[in-house]
């Protein structure tokens, strides 16, 4: 096994094996605690310009499919893990691991001490870090990282949104057959209705995004990320989705602007990034979290009904509120420039701002994945709320 080695921008550094493609990378360094969903995490164009640790110490064990893809690649830029199956048992495997990082040039290591990083990560923040198979000199990749550009002020949006717009058909299927009625997995959509036409703005969307969508009777147009409020409006659309996405949401001022345009318009749904740049375009404003929030077990308060729902993340800016925020009062609401808005969501890890609702439009953000992949399904109710929106502007 050949040796590799993990040096941050720090100082610190990891030895352990080379793990997928042979070579170098340089990303900003996060850890995700999910137990399985690496295939899903891997093709999440959200985790483009980072390198992703796993904390679960065993990762590969069911293998890879194509039927478990998020995109059209992968996305992340390296990989962390402190055991990589080389034996996946699975009936649905079609390769391993390993063989998948390799034919996706994906640059990773194993056979360090991910609990360890992970605690470094907590306490220190994430960081610029460099994976190493053929420089394994901790001075010269220490120096790579510390000199590597970081996330804040790059627009990785651009990076990996689609090139023109396309139309997307697929729904989640009959999986699994008893929740295709009850409408908790499944929804059952619009049966004999003309289906809610819908414009998908590609800041990094992930497929299941459009699969829940198509789900609750949606037909869904997704267009690039630089796309005109204009051309959106030509394309008469009963609703608008901002997606999920990588980087800083500052570094997309143009959303913002498509975005200000478009609100009291059609009904609007923003996930993940798509609810930051809605911060913004509202006139708030965004910070950076220490470590980020990278996992498919974040418990979140719906303050609208007072439920909790484990939630699947993948971000590290959050929505900050001009004063504040005391979530014993649902009903207390901040003034922007487009009226009143009132938290629906909070993290119940550590309080940050999950989802807006605007109470003078039909507005509804989310910071967290209401369609999982990987992750619970409690979420999925959202994508009915945003058709019953639709429904409530159409009528």
């Amino acid at each position: 096994m050949r040796k590799a080695i993990l040096a941050l921008a720090d100082g610190t550094v990891f030895e352990g094996r080379a793990l997928g493609f042979p070579g170098e990378t340089v990303g900003e360094l996060v850890f995700n605690t999910s137990m399985t969903g690496y295939q899903e995490i891997l093709t999440d164009p959200s985790y483009k310009g980072q390198i992703v640790t796993m904390t679960c110490p065993h990762i590969g064990n069911y293998g890879v499919n194509q039927s478990d893809v998020e995109s059209r690649r992968t996305w992340a830029d390296g990989f962390v893990v402190k055991e990589s199956s080389r034996r996946p048992s699975n009936w649905r495997a079609e390769l391993g691991l390993s063989e998948y990082l390799a034919e996706s040039r994906i640059v990773g290591i194993e056979g360090l001490d991910t609990r360890a990083l992970t605690r470094h990560l907590r306490d220190g923040g994430c960081q610029q870090a460099v994976i190493s198979h053929v420089d394994l000199d901790p001075k010269r990749a220490t120096e790579k990282a510390r000199t590597a550009p970081g996330i804040v002020g790059r627009d990785l949006a651009a990076t990996v949104t689609c090139a023109a717009p396309y139309e997307w058909t697929e729904g989640s299927g009959a999986w699994p057959p008893e929740a295709t009625t009850n409408g908790d997995h499944r929804p059952s959509g619009r049966a004999g209705q003309r289906p809610f036409r819908v414009v998908v703005y590609d800041f990094g969307v992930k497929q299941n995004i459009l699969r829940r969508l198509v789900d609750v009777g949606c037909a869904v147009t997704v267009v690039p990320a630089s796309t005109n409020a204009e051309a959106v409006k030509a394309m008469h659309p009963d609703g608008i989705m901002f997606s999920n996405g990588p980087g800083d949401p500052e570094a997309v001022p143009y959303a913002a602007e498509s975005l200000r345009q478009l609100i009291g318009w059609r009904p609007l749904l923003c996930i993940c990034l798509g609810h930051q740049i809605l911060g913004l375009a509202l006139g708030l404003k965004t910070y950076k979290l220490t470590f980020g929030h990278h996992a498919g077990n974040h418990p979140v308060m719906d303050l609208r009904t007072r439920k909790v729902e484990i939630t699947a993340q993948n971000h590290n800016f959050a929505v900050q509120l001009p004063q504040p925020f005391d979530p014993a009062k649902p009903a207390a609401t901040v003034d922007t420039k487009f009226g009143r808005v009132a938290v629906s969501h909070l993290s119940l890890n550590d309080g940050s701002v999950e989802g807006l609702a605007c109470l003078d439009h039909p507005v509804l953000s989310l910071q967290y994945h209401p369609e999982a992949s990987p992750g619970p399904h409690d979420s999925a109710y959202l994508f009915r709320q945003f058709a019953q929106m639709m429904e409530t502007h159409h009528a």
